[in-house]
């Protein structure tokens, strides 16, 4: 198979960030790019989904970034989840 050379205009933060985790992988830049290439032919489109938020998830978005409405924290999940979890037992 032929290849072609093509290029693109990334932010550098986040090129140099992608390129450090590729490298703790054990994947090159460019392998990556070829493999998302290919999954965009594979599932002729995006490889993921791709969707505007409706409106009730805008609002949690809103609400999470304001720290606005109801949330719990991360121990408090722990002790909900570790309670169901020795109900279960």
């Amino acid at each position: 198979m032929s290849k072609t050379q093509t290029t693109i205009r990334l932010e550098e933060s986040d090129y140099k960030e992608a390129r450090e985790i590729l490298e703790y992988i054990g994947m090159s830049y460019a392998q990556a790019v070829n493999m998302f290439n290919r999954m965009i032919v594979l599932e002729r489109g995006l490889p993921f989904e791709a969707k505007i938020p409706n409106e009730t998830t805008k609002k949690a978005m809103r609400e999470a970034l304001e720290l606005d409405g109801e949330f719990i924290s991360l121990d408090d999940l722990k002790r909900e989840n570790a309670a169901v979890s020795n109900q279960d037992l």
